[in-house]
C-alpha cells in the first residue's frame, strides 16, 4: 500500500520537531530515540504533530 493507493491520505502523525526556529529537522517519533537531539543542529527537540502519508513497512526477504 502506497500513498497513491491510499489516494494521498495524510494521517495525523507523532513526530519530534527542532527547537531553534533556523532548522526545519523533524523525525518520526516511531524512528526517535529515548534522548532525541535533532540529527542536523544537534539542539532539543519538541514533541508535536504533523499531517503525513502512511508508512510503508517493507519486509525484506531472506536469501538462502
Amino acid at each position: 500500500m502506497t500513498s497513491q493507493d491510499e489516494g494521498g491520505k495524510l494521517f495525523l502523525t507523532k513526530i519530534w520537531k527542532c527547537k531553534s526556529p533556523d532548522c526545519k529537522a523533524w523525525v518520526r517519533e516511531e524512528f526517535a530515540t529515548e534522548e532525541q537531539k535533532c540529527p542536523m543542529c544537534k539542539g532539543d527537540m519538541l514533541r508535536t504533530m504533523k499531517h503525513l502519508p502512511a508508512l510503508v513497512k517493507k519486509v525484506k526477504s531472506r536469501s538462502r
